[in-house]
């Protein structure tokens, strides 16, 4: 088979296309071919080794293809069954290897790139909304990205449970997506961007400020932030957060900062369960609409993480083979 090789750690010139040999499946374990994988900002993190990697390596954890073997004891899935998945490794490649219990079976009105997209973000969003934090509804929510993957699904949930977005952007482009999907006030960057933010408020801030970009917008993620609220860093795309001195968040108004990551509430088979269910059924219903902004081959996925590094895209993106 084909795949992508993390050849050292660096920029996406690393990302080299090889040959490789086919995976096994095991015990509890399945072969799927692999119809589109997902790429996301953690792939980037990983090769450039600011998250522990360790270079030759197959990146990706993410996407939906079609069971072409089954491992011993495995009962629920058959052969040419679709599903998707978010945590097996290796999976920009063209077979991967996937854990049964944690292959999402798909149903017919989810298409292949939707499917291998929209479970790492999805989930994300589930958890930042229900977990991470506990908004309510009626509160007010910042989300930072806000047409980014993450942003976009985060927007969608949260004024499906009655909550009140205020997102921000970069260009007109991404603040026309935004409001479609349903933030009621879209703010640029900007050094005065808490202040745009309690005026919006009437001067309490938000309940809750999701922050995935890190450095560039955490000081004001802070500064937007109500009495009491919380901020949600759970990415770095501007680059880490630099150490931070707690009790700031005294004097900020008794703040709660908090950063999580996924793993930690999908640990559970039940809560994984839980969480990918609902998922499926909001997309399958059109409850929640995932935007794949951009679609690469296979073999170009260093393009594809020149892209996203750069903020050239809007959505989710797939690499199909």
């Amino acid at each position: 088979m084909h795949a992508i090789v993390v050849t050292e750690h660096g920029g996406p010139d690393v990302l080299s296309w090889r040959t490789e040999p086919d995976p096994v499946t095991g015990p509890g374990r399945v072969v799927v071919d692999t119809s589109a994988a997902g790429v996301n900002f953690i792939d980037t993190y990983l090769r450039r080794g600011l998250y522990p990697s360790t270079p030759p390596y197959i990146p990706g954890t993410e996407g939906a293809g079609v069971v072409v073997a089954l491992g011993a004891g495995v009962d629920d899935l058959a052969v040419g069954d679709r599903v998707a998945w978010c945590d097996a490794p290796a999976s920009y490649a063209e077979r991967v290897v996937v854990d049964a219990a944690r292959a999402v079976p798909l149903p017919e009105a989810i298409p292949d790139d939707t499917a291998a997209t929209m479970l790492l973000q999805g989930l994300t969003a589930d958890y930042l909304l229900d977990g991470a934090a506990h908004p309510r509804r009626g509160d007010t929510v910042l989300v930072h990205a806000g047409a980014g993957g993450v942003g976009l699904f985060l927007t969608q949930l949260a004024v499906a449970a009655g909550m009140t977005v205020i997102s921000t952007v970069s260009s007109d482009e991404k603040a026309a997506l935004s409001r479609d999907a349903g933030a009621a006030h879209v703010l640029r960057y900007g050094p005065d961007l808490a202040a745009r933010v309690r005026d919006l408020t009437g001067g309490a801030g938000v309940a809750v400020a999701y922050d995935g970009v890190g450095k560039d917008t955490f000081e004001a993620s802070l500064a937007a932030t109500a009495v009491r609220g919380t901020v949600v860093l759970f990415g770095a795309a501007s680059g880490p957060v630099p150490p931070f001195d707690l009790q700031r968040l005294n004097g900020a108004g008794s703040l709660s900062v908090t950063r999580p990551t996924l793993a930690h509430f999908i640990a559970d088979p039940a809560e994984f369960a839980l969480r990918t269910g609902r998922l499926v059924t909001a997309v399958a219903d059109g409850t929640v609409h995932i935007r794949v902004g951009a679609r690469y081959p296979l073999c170009d996925a260093a393009q594809a993480h020149r892209d996203l590094e750069a903020r050239k895209t809007t959505g989710s993106i797939a690499l199909v083979t």
